[in-house]
Order: C-alpha cells, then structure tokens, then sequence
C-alpha cells in the first residue's frame, strides 16, 4: 500500500497551493512532495525528500495574486465568438467547419486588401479576438488559461494587458507583410510565407508573445528564481516552443506561422527591458504602465467600434446557412456562385446610389463582401476586380460633385459621370454573360432581371 495518500486522485501542494496531476511524486510548481509542509530552508521531511523554502516563500507570493484580466480576456473571446455564431444564424455550430468569409470580415479578420487598399487599419488589432471555429477557439483559450494567470500573477494585470495587445498586433503585422506569394516556395518558404490573401484571425500571436514573454523572464532572472521555478521558464520552455514550430510546419498552408513567430519575437523584446513585480513588492502601479494599460484596451475598444459602424446593415445569416447551401444545385459550387452573385449586385446597387444619389455610404461594405467572396475562376476574379475599380470612381465623383458649380464644370463632371456608366454598361455585358454560363454549369435558376439601360445620370 502507497505512504502518499495522493497517489490515487489530484490534490493541492500544501506548501504553494498548486494543482498537483494524480500520481506526481512533487508538486510541479515549488517542488514539494504532496502534503508535506516546510520548516526551513532546504531540509529533509519525513520521507528524506529535501525541498527548498525559498522556492515555497516565492510561490506563495507570486501564485495567490489575482489575474483578473486573463479571465476577462478569455469572457472577450468567448463573447464574440457566440456574437459570429449568432450573426450567422445558429443553424450549425462551426466546429471543425470555419465561418464563412463574410462573417469573419464582418467582425474583424485581417484582410490585406482592405488594409493596403481600404486603410482599415483597425483589422491589426480585432483579429486577436476573433476565432475561425469552435476548435481554434477552444485551443486558444485553453492556452490563454494555462499561460495567461502565471504571466499576470508575475508582472501584474497593466503589463500583461500591453504584453498581449501588442504581441497580438506584432503577430497580425507579420502575417501582414508576409503575403507573398512568390517567396511562398520551398520548406522555409512554404513555412513562414503565404501563398495567397486570405482571412486571418486569432489569439495565437498573442499567446505566443505570452509564451515569449515567459521565456526571456527565466532566463533574464535564472540567478533569482529558486530551483522549482526554473525549470517552469526559459530554457525549459524550449520543448513546447519547438513542438508547436514543429505542428507550424505539419500545418503550413492552414498555421499562420509568420503570426506566431511575430507574436514571439514582440513578447520576448517586451521582457527584456521590463522588469517584473517581485515577491512581497507593494505600492501602487506606475502611472506610466497605468497611461499604457488603459491606452492598450481603449485600442481594441476602437477597432470594434470601427468594426460595429462597418458592420453590414442586411443579415449575415443567409449567407452563412450550411443547410441553404447544402441544398443548392451544384452543391459547394452552387453555394460558391450565389455568394458572389449577392456580392456582386450589392455592390451595382452601392455603385448606382453612389452615382445617382451622390450617397457612397455603401461603398466601403460593398468592397468588402466583394473581396470576401468565394474564389471560383480567373474570370469572376477579373469581374470582382473592375466592379471595384468602378466602385471607386463612383465615389471620387460622388465626393467632388457637391457645391455650386460653373457651367463648365459642371458639363465637365456629368461627361465623367456619363463615361463611368458606358464603363459599367460594357462591365454589365460580360456580368450577364459570366452568370448565364454559371447557371448552366451549377444548375441554379436565375430570375431575368433588367439591367439598367438608360444612364441615370441623364438629365440631372
């Protein structure tokens, strides 16, 4: 029969309160054996095990602080995961099936297109809490649980918020600048470059940075931490820094792994010159982590602001709904020409309002579900393409046709507005031919629909 009571069931080390796993001979934080209680510094118990009290006096102070804004972070994510299910109609919960690109670009994904071209600068910072489906979500956070509560106990609640905002938005940034698909060859290529533009969302560079941030603190403080801790940090983070580069690579091509290595390399650099709350520090937070803590969280309060003004005025849930899809003739290809044809021709009607009613409100929501489209050949890529450009020209002429205007000038502008319709004429032509072929290969039913003939510019 077992001396160790523990043996059989989890308990919790006496001397640091740590959860100590069923079977472990030492708690894994401090060092001592379950249910032992220290005297002095570096003395034998009962069973000869010699444990340190320094490790035991460090551990209490550091592991009964709070770490409050891990869980607050954990009730985000949460929060707007159920919000994206919500908007995408709760017909179906994404497990290993992602949200549609609609839906991701709707709360906030990365995009490069909309970033270089749209300047929607506030997508480097909403990815970091949004989620492509239930096991990324539930991946990440687990991470955030095991990893999060130890880097706040540790620095305190205003630097774990910068660690993580910042590392988030250095790993968005490099998943940024590394789109390229011409550098997207070979095994490090392949690795670290993407090949193609696509939505991009997650906590991973942020928990990365986490991970960074653990890493340079033990080996920036390995002649001050005591011997149970040092194993817990630094160098003794290199096998799960090299296993999860290692499931990088497995996953290349669906592993953001520029994000993850840029989250990394932010976390560390934050750790170098930051210097960590020690046991039995008192007093109040610098002001100046305070200005940063708050200056981080109102950051990502106006990335979703920016994301709740863009958000798309008519439902997302018809173009997320698996079973609508399902039924559709053509199966994934039906699905795939239905969503671009309600791209497509909401954005006409942004484009005709821009034109006609000088109102480019629409505009901005237009490019973006025409970019999230589904891929479905070279050809509906081209037509996606100039419909854009004609977007845009009707929102230059929208934005300089207010005010009074000379005789000449306004000639001028109605010419321009003239010539930007014969485009959308010429760009419509080949639209209806594009469809019509569509729906014979796809099999899905079309209703005639009268393309504009007369320029609506006539006359006004």
């Amino acid at each position: 029969m077992s001396n160790n009571p523990y043996a059989g069931r989890p308990s919790v080390c006496r001397n640091c309160s740590a959860l100590v796993a069923a079977g472990e001979g030492a708690c894994g934080q401090c060092g001592a054996p379950p249910g032992s209680v220290a005297v002095s510094n570096s003395q034998p118990d009962a069973s000869g095990y010699v444990y340190d009290r320094e490790t035991i006096r460090f551990a209490h102070a550091v592991l009964n602080r709070p770490y409050l804004f891990t869980i607050a972070f954990l009730i985000a994510n949460f929060f707007v995961f159920l919000m994206m299910w919500f908007e995408s109609g709760l017909n179906h919960l994404p497990i290993l099936e992602p949200f549609s690109p609609q839906v991701l670009l709707a709360f906030g994904a990365k995009l490069n297109s909309l970033l270089s071209a749209e300047h929607q600068y506030w997508r480097f910072v909403t990815p970091i809490f949004i989620h492509v489906n239930l096991i990324h979500l539930l991946v990440n956070m687990y991470s955030l649980w095991a990893i999060g509560p130890t880097v706040e106990k540790l620095y305190g609640s205003a630097k774990f918020v910068v660690f993580w905002v910042l590392a988030g938005v250095a790993g968005v940034l490099a998943s940024y600048l590394t789109v390229r698909p011409n550098l997207h060859v070979g095994a490090v290529g392949s690795f670290i470059f993407r090949a193609s533009d696509v939505p991009s969302a997650g906590a991973s560079g942020a928990l990365f940075g986490l991970v960074g941030v653990l890493f340079v603190f033990g080996i920036k403080y390995r002649h001050e931490l005591p011997e149970g801790f040092k194993r817990a940090f630094g160098t003794g983070l290199l096998p799960v820094i090299i296993f999860n580069l290692f499931i990088g690579y497995v996953g290349r091509g669906f592993i953001d792994n520029a994000a993850h290595l840029g989250g990394f390399v932010a976390g560390a650099a934050l750790a170098l010159p930051v210097d960590y709350k020690r046991p039995g520090a008192h007093g109040p937070v610098p002001l100046i982590w305070q200005a940063l803590q708050i200056a981080a969280l109102l950051l990502v309060a106006a990335g979703f602001l920016m994301v709740e003004r863009r958000f798309p005025a008519q439902s997302l849930k018809d173009s997320e709904s698996a079973a609508a899809q399902a039924a559709l003739p053509g199966g994934g290809a039906g699905a795939n020409f239905v969503a671009n044809l309600d791209a497509v021709n909401n954005a006409q009607t942004a484009f005709l309002k821009a034109l006609v009613d000088k109102d480019t409100s629409e505009i901005e929501r237009a490019v973006t579900a025409l970019d999230s489209a589904p891929q479905v050949d070279a050809e509906t890529d081209a037509l996606r393409g100039d419909l854009k450009s004609l977007l845009a020209r009707a929102k230059d002429y929208a934005g300089g046709a207010g005010g009074p205007l000379q005789h000449k000038e306004a000639k001028a502008k109605q010419k321009n507005a003239g010539m930007i319709f014969k485009d959308f004429e010429a760009w419509h032509q080949r639209y209806d031919n594009w469809t019509t072929n569509e729906s014979d290969k796809t099999g899905v039913k079309l209703v005639p629909e009268a393309s504009p003939k007369q320029n609506p510019t006539d006359g006004k």
